[in-house]
């Protein structure tokens, strides 16, 4: 049994999601971080950067925060979503990487200047709405030469996805990344997607280009 502390953001729905797709059992904590539960000394313990996911192992008593080192720990406790071993470990990780260091923060930036204070930062709108279409570009592109991120769907595929789900708030078409727009549908269309969404609460229906 995993204990998952979360809420309806991107980093928390890539671990509802694998485990959904791990087909693990795990407990919902709901950390409503618009009233900084995140902040209370009792999650702190669990994620001392105050950041949600979390999780609990109640199997060796391990917790974890920071998502990527999640899904790694989940992918390697399972067996499942990330090869053992080889190249196509190393890519998966690469592309894990790739949404931790770049794709995340750079449309976490997008949406505060062009979701939630959109006028109030000319230079800042749109240097992250530039980096955030080059970063479509990119993920486009590797898209278009493998029908994952890595090869196989993978946690690297988990880790982006959300993300990408938010394509609104980044004045993205996705019409104009055509294999993004395939990619995002397929994995839409996965029912354990679908029930790690709408963790740890329904919000809205995943939006659909």
């Amino acid at each position: 049994m995993i204990d998952l502390y979360t809420w309806t953001t991107p980093n928390g729905r890539k671990v509802s999601i694998a485990l959904e797709e791990m087909g693990l059992d795990y407990a919902v904590h709901p950390v409503d971080i618009g009233d900084r539960q995140q902040f209370e000394p009792d999650f702190l313990k669990i994620s001392p950067n105050n950041k949600i996911p979390a999780i609990v192992d109640r199997d060796n008593g391990l917790s974890l925060m920071e998502s990527g080192a999640i899904l790694i720990y989940l992918a390697e406790k399972t067996g499942l979503l990330m090869p053992r071993e080889g190249v196509g470990r190393l890519r998966t990780i690469e592309w894990l990487m790739w949404q931790m260091g770049g794709f995340g923060p750079m449309l976490g930036q997008a949406h505060q200047f062009l979701k939630f204070n959109r006028g109030k930062a000319p230079f800042a709108e749109e240097r992250y709405a530039k980096e955030a279409r080059r970063l479509y570009g990119v993920l486009d592109r590797q898209l278009g030469r493998e029908g994952f991120v890595a090869g196989d769907y993978s946690i690297a595929d988990i880790a982006i996805w959300p993300w990408v789900s938010r394509y609104e708030w980044q004045d993205i078409v996705l019409d104009e990344f055509p294999e993004v727009k395939r990619w995002y549908v397929e994995i839409a269309a996965r029912e354990p997607v679908v029930k790690g969404y709408h963790v740890p609460k329904f919000t809205q229906d995943i939006p659909m280009p």
